[in-house]
């Protein structure tokens, strides 16, 4: 017999906040399946209040309470058997965090998490990245964001190293990243790469999933390093204007796109790998791998 449950994920980045609905079909004896029911995405620049302010202003906030509202409906409609809903970076580092988190509980019924960067890390990593990849070859797995980035490495199948570091979009685009941040981020990815060989690049977030979809790359198939290079070169040389129309880019990725990028090129220099897989994997898929095995515990 086939069971069929709905689960709910919200991300609350410091670029966007993001609703994943997640159905989980099993079989006694199969694997389960999971797949995207319903992506929403809410472009609200937390970050851009937070680290420039220190604080979540009023008008983001209350766009922040609408959006949960409405999160709330749809997941109700949906028949969502459980939610987590994860805030990132921006929250984190908010002076006011806390006291919107009660106020969304309040008017929404949402519970919201502020987690830390190693938290975020091991949620991505329950996206069983090794479903996706091979075991004859080494991993750097790059997940970018408006506030941090994620760095984990994986050998043989297993993470071995993992580490957190506020390197964001959203940092970058405010010079809020001093040049030391650079120097370790290249640091511990040298310490924790120079023995591979054989080594790739995975990448996650948005804008790495953009300049995917882009390349017209076959779904499996890596972009190589040359061609990240070129297609940043075309980012540098346009206006914010000439990405929006040319390249046909949200409002709220043709800025962000670009230092994206450039985390993903220094990234895959200092690791010395030539290719960057883009499974459309991070944190929302993480929280629903997460709340499926909580309800399965031998699956």
């Amino acid at each position: 017999m086939i069971d069929i449950r709905k689960y709910g994920a919200i991300d609350i980045g410091s670029n966007a906040i993001r609703l994943l609905i997640g159905s989980v079909t099993s079989k006694e004896g199969e694997k389960p399946r999971f797949k995207k029911a319903s992506l929403v995405r809410v472009p609200i620049r937390l970050g851009a209040d937070v680290f420039l302010e220190g604080e979540v202003s009023k008008k983001n906030a209350k766009r922040l309470i609408d959006t949960m509202k409405s999160y709330s409906l749809l997941m109700k409609t949906h028949g969502v058997k459980a939610y987590r809903a994860c805030a990132t970076s921006a929250m984190r580092n908010a002076k006011n965090g806390n006291e919107i988190v009660k106020k969304i509980e309040k008017e929404s019924g949402i519970h919201i998490e502020i987690i830390h960067g190693s938290d975020e890390a091991a949620i991505i990593a329950m996206t069983d990245l090794n479903e996706l990849t091979s075991r004859d070859q080494d991993y750097l797995y790059v997940d970018v964001g408006g506030g941090s980035t994620e760095f984990t490495v994986y050998h043989e199948g297993e993470r071995i190293a993992s580490r957190s570091f506020q390197l964001g979009t959203v940092r970058l685009l405010n010079n809020l990243v001093p040049s030391t941040r650079w120097d370790e981020v290249k640091s511990w990815i040298s310490e924790h790469t120079s023995n591979f060989e054989n080594i790739a690049l995975i990448g996650s977030g948005g804008n790495i999933n953009n300049i995917f979809k882009t390349s017209g790359t076959s779904s499996g198939k890596p972009l190589s390093y040359m061609y990240l290079v070129e297609y940043y070169k075309k980012l540098k040389s346009l206006t914010y204007e000439e990405r929006i129309w040319e390249l046909n880019l949200n409002f709220d990725r043709a800025d962000v796109i670009v230092p994206a990028a450039e985390i993903f090129l220094f990234a895959m220099k200092w690791s010395q790998a030539q290719n960057i897989y883009v499974p459309k994997i991070g944190l929302a898929d993480g929280i629903i791998k997460s709340l499926y095995r909580l309800d399965n515990p031998t699956n």
